[in-house]
């Protein structure tokens, strides 16, 4: 579809998800309703997203110059005013996420889990970054070998490839830290790299039904190699996502100055993922290839 199509697609889901995500209640309880509707913010940002924008003034200024037409109230706001609202829709957009997870046919039981390096800054200017300074930390990035200052994105995929949750912590912290949290109450095979293994943990979660499969931590102490080498092509999946994340939605490339605002950010790309997903799959076509929806 070209991108006008694409636009109008993504609008008529959101605009019909979201009063049955917030339960038809009103989404502000004084005041009047705003110039540019909900629904139709919600979908400049997941679109914008997919179109690899991770900067609101450049999303703002495309969709005001190219697509005035389908969003008439754009070209009569104030950007600080689009992206003020577009920030407190953040819970909606977690809604709507989890709305189109579960209009999506997938299997529960099967899922992989994974994280990649989120910096907040360059290297070289971490020792002076204030906007982070509670909450970030430096890290290892075990792609590039090289130490990041900021966040660990850390990812839960249910089959055939889908975003089910989210967790962003400081760059220091354990993936076996976050783990447990990533998947509670989501009995069935987990598939983890072999920063992963642990038997301590896997024994706890087996108490859950939740059965965590890795290769053992050291490859050059494997004693089953050839059972690593087959599970790692199992993993391609979750491998395949996060080159998604980091290509197409430049989700290493997000600058924001606080918390609340790269968690608005992450969410509307987790959205529009999902969205992607559920459009391949009614489509008929493999639910990764995002590229194809603007075939």
């Amino acid at each position: 579809m070209h991108r006008d199509e694409l636009i109008i697609t993504v609008f008529t889901l959101i605009d019909d998800l979201l009063p049955l995500v917030t339960g038809g209640q009103r989404l502000r309880q004084r005041g009047p309703q705003p110039t540019l509707a909900d629904s139709e913010v919600l979908t400049i940002e997941a679109v914008g997203s997919f179109l690899g924008f991770t900067q609101d003034r450049a999303l703002w200024r495309y969709f005001r110059d190219h697509w005035s037409h389908f969003f008439p109230g754009l070209s009569q706001i104030h950007r600080t005013t689009f992206v003020r609202q577009a920030a407190q829709l953040w819970s909606c957009k977690a809604l709507l996420w989890q709305g189109v997870l579960a209009l999506t046919p997938h299997d529960p039981e099967l899922s992989w889990v994974d994280s990649c390096p989120l910096p907040v800054c360059r290297f070289a200017r971490a020792y002076r970054n204030r906007s982070f300074a509670e909450h970030g930390a430096y890290g290892h990035d075990a792609v590039s070998r090289g130490t990041f200052y900021g966040f660990r994105l850390h990812c839960h995929l249910l089959a055939p490839g889908l975003l089910h949750r989210l967790a962003v912590v400081p760059a220091n912290v354990s993936e076996l830290t976050v783990l447990p949290e990533l998947v509670a109450d989501q009995p069935g095979f987990v598939l983890g790299d072999r920063g992963f293994w642990s038997p301590t943990l896997s024994a706890q979660l087996r108490d859950q039904q939740i059965l965590l499969v890795a290769p053992f931590r050291r490859a050059t102490r494997d004693p089953a190699p050839r059972f690593s080498r087959w599970f790692s092509r199992k993993r391609y999946r979750i491998e395949t996502v996060f080159s998604q994340l980091v290509g197409r939605f430049r989700v290493r490339e997000i600058r924001t100055r606080d918390p609340w605002h790269l968690l608005n950010r992450l969410l509307r790309i987790m959205l529009m993922h999902t969205i992607g997903v559920f459009l391949n799959i009614q489509a008929g076509r493999p639910p990764l290839q995002l590229a194809r929806l603007l075939d």
